[in-house]
C-alpha cells in the first residue's frame, strides 16, 4: 500500500475520533514503526508526548459520549480534524521519505471523508436501526483505535 492510502486512511481515523490518529502516531513513532530520528519529528515518541497524546485521546472519547457535544461536521471540529488529519499525513510522509504536500493532502481529504462518513453512519445507526448512541460511539471508538493502530504498524 502507498503512503498515500495509508495516509488517506489514517486520515479517515482522524474524522471518526479527532485525537486518536495524532495518539496512534506518537505511539507509532514510540515503537519504531514510524522513523523520525532524523526530523523535529522526532519529539513525538518521547514517553511524554505519547502519554499526553493518549491522555487527550482519552478525554475525547469520554467527551464524544455527552450530549452537549456538537457534531464533528461543525466548522471547529471539522476544522480541527483537517488540521490534525493533515499533521498525520505529514509525519507518515516524513517518516517514509515522501512528498510532504501529497501525504497532508490525502490525510486532509481523508478526514474530511472520515468525518461525514462516520458522522453519517451513526446517524443511520441510531435512528434506523435503533441502536443505541452509547453502543454505536463505543464501536466507532474501537474502529478509531484498531484501524488507526493497523494502519501505522503497516510502516514498522
Amino acid at each position: 500500500m502507498t503512503v498515500f492510502v495509508l495516509g488517506f486512511l489514517l486520515g479517515c481515523i482522524d474524522g471518526l475520533r479527532s485525537l486518536t490518529a495524532p495518539a496512534v502516531v506518537c505511539w507509532a513513532a514510540h515503537f519504531g514503526w514510524l522513523h523520525f530520528q532524523d526530523s523535529k519529528l522526532a519529539v513525538l515518541g518521547h514517553p511524554a508526548v505519547v502519554a499526553f497524546a493518549t491522555l487527550l485521546a482519552l478525554v475525547e472519547l469520554i467527551v464524544d459520549k455527552l450530549p452537549e457535544t456538537p457534531a464533528r461536521t461543525a466548522p471547529v471540529g471539522l476544522i480541527a480534524r483537517l488540521v490534525l488529519g493533515g499533521f498525520c499525513g505529514f509525519a507518515i510522509a516524513t517518516s517514509a521519505g515522501t512528498n510532504h504536500v501529497l501525504g497532508t493532502a490525502a490525510a486532509s481529504v481523508g478526514a474530511i471523508v472520515g468525518a461525514f462518513t462516520g458522522y453519517n453512519a451513526r446517524r443511520a445507526l441510531v435512528s434506523s436501526a435503533h441502536l443505541p448512541d452509547f453502543v454505536v460511539a463505543l464501536a466507532e471508538d474501537v474502529i478509531a483505535i484498531v484501524g488507526g493502530l493497523l494502519v501505522v504498524s503497516r510502516f514498522g
